[in-house]
């Protein structure tokens, strides 16, 4: 069984569509009116009967409509079937697109490193009397952008001085 306090992230994008919808439109102190004049002027014919019954589960939702109704509130169309407990949150959702949007890169990027070196090893296999310096090579360079990357994203660590040798840029 489910428990209530899921219940709000669990329900239908549909649903989470409706409540949506009504609250980006009470937030911003419009009627169904004022809703379907902004829609209409957008491009997405509907009117404010129409807006109604989505709001009240009364009628469906289609997809044109949708990207209609994100496109005059301003927000993503993620955002607008995602769980409205969330959604009231704006930053909330811009902080979880952007956690998911980090993660798809870190997926690519390993990837892309996966293959690059399967093509590496590849090539290498074929060419065993360059293997040692090309691993050194490909090491080095790792190592350098890691310390790289730390000491951007960290600042250097304490004791250390990059202007004196000492420190992780390697200078030393």
């Amino acid at each position: 069984m489910v428990e209530d306090s899921q219940q709000g992230v669990l329900i239908s994008g549909e649903e989470n569509v409706a409540v949506r919808i009504k609250l980006e439109r009470e937030a911003r102190g419009w009627s169904t009116n004022s809703l379907s004049d902004r829609l209409n002027e957008a491009g997405f014919d509907m009117n404010p009967s129409a807006v109604w019954r989505i709001e009240n589960r009364k009628r469906r939702i289609n997809v044109d409509e949708a990207i209609g109704f994100a496109e005059v509130f301003g927000i993503d169309l993620r955002n607008l079937v995602g769980s409205p407990n969330l959604a009231a949150k704006a930053r909330a959702m811009e902080l979880i697109d952007a956690v998911v949007d980090a993660f798809r890169q870190t997926q690519r990027a390993s990837a892309a490193f996966t293959k690059a070196r399967v093509a590496l090893d590849a090539y290498l296999a074929e060419h065993p009397d360059i293997r040692e310096e090309a691993d050194v090579m490909v090491s080095n360079a790792i190592a350098q952008a890691a310390d790289s990357h730390l000491l951007e994203a960290y600042g250097p660590a304490p004791g250390d001085h990059p202007a004196d040798g000492n420190g992780p840029s390697g200078d030393a």
